[in-house]
């Protein structure tokens, strides 16, 4: 067992067999729609999720965990070890990482914890995740640990296409994209993160051709050392890149994962998009 524990939350989108199989420990977001309040993941999952989304009239909201959900979580992880590496969205979309660090002074055991700023959101954040995971597996120590998550940082991407803009908008987590709104609603944004928070790459006039763009930029990597295709709700249309990515990249890992649903409040559920751990 790992001398250092890895606690990330439930907006990294992992697959459910990357978290067991590294022994994660996964704090989940909240979400609200209308009176109804869940965590993310856990009291509703994204079939459940998306199929209200689409035939309700009010949208959910999203709210970061309670303290107390992290205080848990390291006391919990405190009974087997006494180091804990926290891998965190980023702070510019969210006040989770300012949750985790609260919730260290409401420890009920003792431990180190340290929270990291990824300043990535969806699988992007889980290749830190993973990396600090697989350090932690290998014996290393809690600085090593967090070395490897910094080194991971600058080395992942995450491009995304979208149908439309507005869930980011209403959310209020649209950034610099702000950009392509107004009459670009209604064709296909692609963005990416910058600073931790959203930016305009371009816009296609079709969903093909957006998820073609998807691609050339995945592709475009000196060299790759894993890939991740996360949708929301179009199995299909995400095979279908996942099997043109594998036949470019057959022996590199390739993670397929779904939009959770605190994703999918910000996004709609139109979200296709690709993450990569590489060099440019």
């Amino acid at each position: 067992m790992p001398n250092v524990a890895i606690v990330t939350d439930s907006v990294a989108d992992l697959p459910p067999q990357v978290v067991e199989e590294l022994g994660i420990t996964v704090v989940p977001l909240i979400i609200r729609f209308g009176g109804d309040v869940y965590r993310d993941r856990v009291d509703i999952n994204p079939d459940q999720f998306y199929s209200r989304l689409k035939s309700s009239k009010t949208l959910p909201a999203t709210s970061v965990p309670p303290p107390v959900a992290y205080a848990e979580a390291y006391d919990k992880l405190a009974e087997r070890t006494n180091e804990i590496a926290v891998i965190s969205l980023t702070s510019k979309l969210s006040g989770t990482y300012q949750v985790a660090l609260q919730a260290v002074g409401l420890m009920k055991k003792k431990a180190h914890v340290e929270v990291f700023d990824t300043e990535w959101v969806i699988m992007a954040e889980g290749f830190i995740a993973i990396a600090a995971a697989r350090a932690a597996r290998g014996g290393a120590s809690l600085d090593a640990v967090l070395d490897a998550a910094r080194r991971s940082k600058p080395r992942v991407e995450l491009y995304a296409a979208f149908d439309t803009l507005e869930y980011l908008e209403r959310g209020g987590r649209i950034g610099k994209a702000q950009a392509f709104l107004g009459s670009l609603l209604k064709v296909n944004p692609i963005i990416c993160l910058k600073d931790g928070e959203p930016f305009p790459l371009a816009r296609e006039r079709s969903r093909a051709k957006a998820i073609d763009h998807l691609y050339n930029l995945a592709t475009g990597f000196r060299k790759v050392e894993a890939l991740a295709v996360e949708y929301a709700i179009d199995l299909d249309e995400a095979n279908r890149l996942v099997g043109r990515l594998h036949s470019r990249y057959p022996d590199v890992p390739l993670y397929i994962s779904r939009a959770s649903p605190v994703i999918g409040t910000h996004t709609g559920p139109g979200l296709i998009a690709i993450s990569v751990l590489g060099d440019k």
